[in-house]
């Protein structure tokens, strides 16, 4: 395999990550989940939305790879499967937080150029 192709893996690899993590709900199902495994249940605790709507995104991310789940009678628990996936989130999430918290007075497209164009 050549460096192009290599590099074209990568890539598209990265790109499919990100499209699978643009959705702010799926963010919050990885929050969610980084202290431990939780059901359907918890989950809707934690996060405002519909039943049906957390099972499609929890169902989406299960096929991924980036969640695990485990059947205890009639609930199933939903755990962290992908610490990579994890481990980005968090380091993204936390970055983004501290740049709000830092520029809470820049315009959103002033946030997304470097500190030396401002």
């Amino acid at each position: 395999m050549d460096t192009n192709t290599e590099a074209d893996t990568v890539f598209d690899s990265v790109a499919e990550l990100f499209s699978l993590l643009s959705t702010p709900i799926r963010l919050k199902i990885i929050s969610a989940l980084c202290h431990g495994e939780k059901n359907v249940s918890q989950l809707l605790d934690e996060i405002d939305t519909t039943q049906p709507n957390m099972s499609q995104h929890l169902s989406t991310l299960y096929r991924a790879g980036v969640l695990g789940k485990r059947r205890d009678s009639t609930q199933i628990y939903y755990r962290l499967q992908s610490e990579r996936v994890a481990t980005l989130c968090r380091a993204v999430c936390t970055q983004v937080a501290i740049e709000l918290d830092e520029q809470a007075e820049l315009s959103v497209a002033d946030r997304l150029l470097p500190k030396a164009a401002r």
